[in-house]
């Protein structure tokens, strides 16, 4: 069982209806999908690639002496002493910074500002390319999702861009990669290290490898998408496998509603009942950040009450 692979490019020929079918089953029975041939440059792929492993090189003496690590050592040394060690199941083994339009981003390599600006712009454009494919197939009018994310326009949605690196561990069984989880957002876009694997998402109650395709983005729906779609479209358990060998590469892209963006099931062409409660997006984050590793549905109940 593999994750769809989508040619992008199709969208704009004889293919054009075949090719938003496959994206809303992507979106539908996966909550995962890959485009291929998005239109990013190849050229600009293979930069960001070398400039964030560069990062990371600059990086990883930190990562040595940090959390993880330190809690993953004294795990083992308890492990000779006693018999029932538990997993570390509250830290993920991860270095991980945060890129947005108005944060400090780290000055080397001296080049990282000024291709993950690129990136960023390309990525950012991509996003609401697929918001909009999104809305022909939901029955939505063009831009409704990227109205809806702005506040009608009053607000900026946010755009946050997270670098991730997991370094290998010698303890696989005592630490995850990253911790199982859904997304908070709307559209995230992954660009994956295409050598070392170890994403998977939960389908049909068994966890499948996210398969690393050369220069795809692979994108997946949050939690926001899920409730704009009134169910349609689902946002979907996922996590990060620790390995033994082999340093996972980790660009995602968030396409998010503004904090103040108010978020409800959207008026498509059925008629079928609100199954989601209407909330404003800034409240909805603040569950999430206590509740990121646990199901979805009490952080829609919670909203639901306030």
């Amino acid at each position: 069982m593999a994750i769809p692979v989508i040619d992008f490019s199709k969208l704009k020929g004889k293919q054009r209806a075949e090719t938003l079918a496959q994206i809303a089953n992507g979106c539908e029975e996966w909550g995962f999908f890959q485009l291929v041939n998005h239109g990013i440059p190849v050229e600009l792929l293979d930069r960001v690639k070398k400039v964030c492993s560069e990062c990371y090189r600059l990086r990883a003496k930190g990562f040595k002496g940090s959390k993880p690590v330190q809690l993953l050592n004294k795990l083992v040394e308890e492990e000779g002493e006693a018999a029932d060690v538990k997993r570390l199941d509250n830290v993920d083994w991860e270095d991980v910074f945060l890129l947005q339009d108005d944060n400090e981003w780290p000055s080397n390599p001296p080049e990282f500002s000024e291709i993950m600006k690129e990136y960023r712009e390309e990525l950012r454009k991509l996003a609401e390319k697929v918001m909009e494919v999104m809305d022909e197939n939901m029955g939505f009018e063009n831009g409704y999702i990227k109205k809806v994310f702005s506040g009608n326009g009053e607000h900026q949605p946010f755009f946050g861009t997270k670098v991730s690196h997991y370094p290998p561990c010698p303890r696989l069984d005592l630490v995850n990669g990253l911790r199982a989880h859904t997304d908070a957002g709307g559209v995230i876009l992954l660009f994956q290290d295409d050598q070392v694997g170890g994403l998977q998402i939960l389908k049909d109650g068994k966890w499948i490898d996210v398969q690393p395709v050369a220069n795809a983005i692979v994108i997946n729906t949050g939690d926001q998408i899920e409730v704009l779609s009134n169910g349609r479209y689902k946002s979907v358990w996922h996590r990060v496998l620790t390995t033994s060998d082999g340093n996972r590469r980790s660009i995602a892209s968030f396409y998010n509603p503004s904090l103040k963006a108010t978020i409800t099931p959207g008026i498509s062409n059925d008629d079928a009942p609100a199954l989601y409660p209407k909330f404003v997006f800034g409240d909805y984050m603040e569950v999430y950040v206590k509740q990121k590793f646990t199901a979805k549905e009490p952080r829609f109940d919670a909203v639901r009450a306030l």
